[in-house]
């Protein structure tokens, strides 16, 4: 089967194209990054229009260089949550048109799903089950992971996700949108202990996160009296120092608490350099293995929405032939089921 993946939750319009047999075919995603810089942060309406705008172009361009005609798909797979509401309407609006129009079946996609899968898109893909740490955007969660659909959530965070701490501590400390990855780049220039910042929650006995005093921490130590903006660099490293911690540690108790010995690490914040430093040391330590989304994946990206729309294909999942949609901003991943098989 060879499914159309349409990906536009917030700021990146993404397609891709997967064959159930031949894996990833081809990909194409636009950043908005330029967008909204001006603005510093994400602006809803702006990004609704952007993605009118560029899903056409992109779906031509992946059809192209997968050597596809549209007639050729089985069916199309599009993000129906979570994310911003008017961003997801475009590409669920698109998508059911477009599967109507060609008499093949549309299926929504949980955005989280998306990115929980994506490393089964890399050459050394994790077998089932496993236990998922997901830092994407607004969640941070551990999740064990039993099939495709089967996912039973561990911990969360009770405030602020990881990600989230990441862009706003970079705004705190001046630097431009998007301030997650500036920081991470500021924090190779520092030196992790010059600052003492907490890391929360990090002997709770429990695999709940919270990251909102550690962002009130660092906004302390920026209104000390001796504060120094050359001391930025050590601060952030500090900042993603503790951020690590917590991660890796809450990560390490969720295997043990499982039994398992695969961890799978997916998201935006999963791309951070030291979280991989850490977690392959304490891997390669305790002997358990970590898997990761190729870079390119950790990204909002339409070939994860094709991966998952296509996972649930294969299982018999049917979709709608019916060019009905809604769309949820909402959307808890632990709502999801094993794929639907049609009667």
């Amino acid at each position: 089967m060879r499914i159309l993946g349409i990906e536009s939750s917030c700021d990146e319009t993404g397609v891709g194209l997967y064959d159930t047999e031949r894996g990833l075919l081809a990909h194409r995603v636009h950043s908005q990054i330029a967008l909204h810089a001006e603005y510093g942060g994400v602006v809803p309406e702006l990004a609704s229009r952007d993605h009118v705008r560029r899903v056409v172009p992109l779906v031509r361009e992946t059809l192209a260089a997968a050597g596809c005609e549209a007639s050729q798909l089985d069916g199309v797979g599009y993000t129906a949550g979570p994310g911003l509401a008017g961003a997801l309407l475009v590409g669920a609006a698109f998508a059911e048109a477009y599967a109507f129009g060609l008499g093949i079946p549309a299926l929504p996609v949980h955005h989280l799903e998306g990115h929980l899968l994506s490393p089964l898109l890399s050459a050394d893909p994790p077998q089932f089950p496993f236990v998922a740490l997901l830092v994407s955007g607004g969640h941070t969660q551990l999740m064990r992971v039993s099939a495709v659909g089967a996912y039973d959530l561990l911990g969360e965070t009770v405030d602020d996700a990881a990600g989230e701490a990441f862009d706003k501590t970079a705004k705190l400390i001046g630097l431009d949108y998007p301030g997650g990855p500036a920081l991470a780049r500021l924090a190779g220039e520092g030196v992790a202990g010059r600052f003492k910042l907490p890391r929360p929650m990090l002997h709770s006995g429990d695999l709940q996160f919270s990251f909102s005093g550690l962002k009130t921490a660092v906004l302390t130590a920026t209104k000390q009296a001796n504060w120094q903006a050359s001391q930025r660099a050590d601060l952030a490293a500090e900042f993603q120092e503790a951020v690590t911690d917590v991660l890796a540690s809450k990560a390490i108790a969720a295997l043990k608490q499982t039994g398992l010995r695969t961890l799978v690490v997916a998201g935006g914040v999963g791309a951070n350099r030291r979280l991989r430093e850490r977690l392959n040391e304490m891997a390669e330590r305790r002997k358990f293995r970590v898997h990761y989304p190729e870079l390119e994946f950790c990204s909002d990206n339409g070939a994860m929405i094709a991966l998952a729309a296509g996972l649930r294909f294969a299982q018999g999942e049917k979709g709608s032939r019916e060019g009905r949609f809604a769309v949820r901003p909402r959307w808890p991943l632990n709502e999801l089921r094993p794929p639907i098989v049609a009667a």
